[in-house]
């Protein structure tokens, strides 16, 4: 198993992004707004405060720069089948303002259901 997560740089993909995973099998799947540094030391700049004095009041506003999606995912194949998905949304990862994905193992979970354990019959 794998924890695979997408910090996506455009909202406007974030339904098709989905869609996408979900096509591609990748089953219950978290959507976070977030917000890169940068983009908030841009903000505090635009506001003219200190970062770290208005950090709370920059992200108050309605107005995220990123989601940021993750599941835990059963093999590697789904999560490739995940990125072809993502990247014909977004276009090449390598490029700028596109995102970021990554796995990560998982050597325990508890609450999946019961297709995530290889060992369930």
């Amino acid at each position: 198993m794998y924890l695979f997560i997408c910090v996506l740089d455009n909202p406007s993909h974030l339904t098709a992004v989905l869609e996408g995973w979900s096509q591609a099998g990748v089953l219950g799947i978290t959507v976070l707004d977030s917000t890169g540094v940068q983009r908030i030391r841009e903000r505090a700049d635009q506001q003219g405060v200190p970062m770290l004095m208005g950090f709370s009041r920059l992200l108050q506003s309605d107005q995220y720069s990123h989601n940021t999606l993750f599941a835990v995912v059963k093999d590697m194949d789904t999560i490739r089948r995940a990125v072809a998905a993502t990247e014909s949304v977004t276009g090449d990862l390598s490029g700028p303002h596109t995102g970021i994905l990554f796995a990560l193992p998982v050597e325990e979970a508890w609450g999946l259901p019961k297709q995530y354990d290889a060992t369930a019959a």
